[in-house]
C-alpha cells in the first residue's frame, strides 16, 4: 500500500509543478502558432492558484497515515483530472489529455482501493 500511496504522491506533486509550469511557460498548452493573451495568462494563474494547494494536500494525505483523508483527497484530486483532461482533449493537447487521464485513473482506482 505504501508504494501506491508514493506513487500518488508523486503524482500529486507533479500536477501541481506543471501549473506552475504553465504559470511560467503560457504557451504550452496553446495549439501550435496561437498566441499568448492576457485572457491566457490569467487563466493559467488561477489554474495554479487551485491545482498547488490540492497536489500538496493530496500529497501531504498520502503519508497522512489516515485512509478517509487519503481517499477523500484521491476521489477529489481525480476529479479534478478527469476534468482536466477532457479540457485538454477539447484543446486537441494530447499530451494534456491523456497524461491528465492516466492521473485521473490512478487517483480514483487509488482512492478506491484505500478506501475498500
Amino acid at each position: 500500500m505504501s508504494v501506491l500511496l508514493t506513487v500518488n504522491g508523486l503524482a500529486a506533486l507533479a500536477s501541481a509543478g506543471s501549473s506552475v509550469v504553465g504559470v511560467l511557460r503560457p504557451g504550452l498548452g496553446l495549439p501550435a502558432g496561437e498566441p499568448v493573451t492576457v485572457g491566457t495568462q490569467v487563466y493559467v494563474r488561477a489554474y495554479a492558484a487551485r491545482a498547488v494547494p490540492l497536489g500538496l494536500a493530496t500529497a501531504a494525505a498520502m503519508w497522512a497515515d489516515d485512509a478517509v483523508l487519503a481517499g477523500v483527497l484521491l476521489l477529489v484530486s481525480g476529479v479534478a483530472q478527469v476534468a482536466d483532461s477532457a479540457i485538454g482533449f477539447r484543446q486537441r493537447n494530447l499530451g494534456m489529455g491523456f497524461g491528465a487521464g492516466a492521473l485521473a485513473v490512478l487517483h480514483l482506482v487509488s482512492a478506491w482501493w484505500v478506501t475498500r
